[in-house]
This record gives structure tokens, sequence and C-alpha cells, in this order.
């Protein structure tokens, strides 16, 4: 079981949901937390209310400059997180460009801009622990979710990428990937959503993850098996039940 009290994680996209409820979590595990967001007045209100110390560093994972000047006021971290995302329900015949590159630049660009601060230090002193949330919509593609699944399934090949070099180096990736949360992205939706999780729920799972030697972690197990299982479909049945009619 990996030792994670004593120890300093950056969380980028702390502010609200996941990332506020994972916060907590680790503060009660033990650990030094830097919060980033975008949003100061949230992340203090966060800091003041954790058991252990946390520091506040506002960042715009879309803005190289921001996430420099992040990076160099985080210092020497032990771990990062990168929790940071957006979303908007669309298929692609109400294709909305503007929203479709944010999608990719918060959720994939954004999380190669703070990688790209973090990784080659962590990889220098020979120790590092990555964690990055993709999600049980980036195994295929799903209809109504351009934008959205495709910029998780392109960060869950990084951290996949990552994991295959950094083996051996010292420094640690972990993929966590779940599914519906309840947030106020969760909340655009006007559709059934299977197995909704609470956040707390979701930040046990995400604990339970980094504590373990584990690569990666699908929750809920059970709606997980339905995605991870789509792989394993040839594309004639994938679409026939996932496509368009």
């Amino acid at each position: 079981m990996r030792k994670i009290s004593g120890k300093t994680y950056w969380l980028v996209g702390a502010s609200e949901g996941l990332g506020r409820a994972l916060a907590m979590r680790l503060s009660k595990a033990g650990c030094s937390l830097v919060l980033s967001a975008r949003n100061a007045d949230s992340l203090s209100a966060l800091a003041d209310s954790l058991p252990g110390p946390a520091r506040v560093v506002v960042c715009d994972v879309s803005d190289r400059g921001s996430v420099e000047q992040a990076a160099q006021a985080a210092g020497e971290i032990d771990g990062l997180v990168y929790l940071a995302g957006v979303y908007w329900p669309f298929p692609a015949t109400e294709w909305h460009a503007d929203q479709t590159e944010t999608m990719f630049d918060v959720n994939l660009t954004g999380a190669a801009r703070v990688l790209g601060q973090v990784v080659p230090a962590m990889v220098a002193r020979g120790a590092g622990h990555v964690v990055i949330t993709g999600s049980l919509s980036g195994y295929r593609g799903l209809p109504g979710s351009i934008g959205y699944s495709s910029s998780k399934a392109g960060l869950m090949h990084l951290a996949e990428s990552m994991h295959a070099d950094l083996r051996g180096s010292g420094v640690d990736v972990q993929l966590a990937n779940p599914g519906f949360i309840r947030t106020r992205l969760t909340d655009k939706n006007d559709f059934a959503m299977p197995f909704l999780m609470e956040p707390d729920q979701a930040a046990d799972e995400m604990l339970t993850l980094m504590r373990s030697e584990k690569f990666q972690r699908a929750f809920p197990r059970v709606f997980s098996w339905l995605f991870r299982g789509a792989n394993f479909l040839p594309d004639w049945a994938y679409f026939r039940v996932f496509g368009g009619k």
C-alpha cells in the first residue's frame, strides 16, 4: 500500500465537486495540499475548511503563462492530481465549435500543460506520483458527447503512455475513470444517469486507487463493465446499439 501521509499533493481542479471532496479526504489522511483552480474565493474557503495544511494557487489550465506561474508557486511536490474538466453535452449534428475547443483545451491540453511543468522535475528526482482523471466515457465514442468523451479518451491514452515510459523511473502514474458524479457538470444532462455517485463516494474510490499500486481504477465497478466490455464488440454491433438510427 502506498504511503501518502506526510506527502504534498497539488490538486488541479480542486474548487468543487470531486476535487473538493478529494481534498478533504487527502487532508484527513495527513497530506499537505496545494489547491488550484480559477476561483480564488472557492479555493480559499476550501483551504480554511480542511483539517490539515493547504495553500491556494490560482491557475487557469487553458493559459500556459498561468500554468507556469502556478507550478513555480506550488514548488516541489510529491504528487499531482489532475481533476480539471469542463463539459457540455451535444451531438455532432448540433456542433458547438467554441465549446468543443474549450473541452479539448481544458480536459486534455490543459493536462499536458500542467504535466509539462511537473513531470520533468519528478523524473530528475526519481520520485513522484501522478494521478489523472479520465472517464468511463473515454473507452469508446459515445453519441451526444462530441468534445468530452474524445478529450477524455486522449487523456486516458496520455496516462497509458506515461505509465509505459515511466515504469522503473520512480515516478508512478495512475488513471481514475469515474462514471456519473453529481456535480454542476452532470446537472446539464437531460437523460437518466445510472449508478450516479455523490462526490464523496467518487473521492473514496480515488483515494483507494492512490493508496494502491494499481495503474487504473474504473468505477462504479459494475457500471464500468459495460464500457470496458464495449471495446470487445465489433463495430457493427457497437454502433447498432450506440449509433444513430
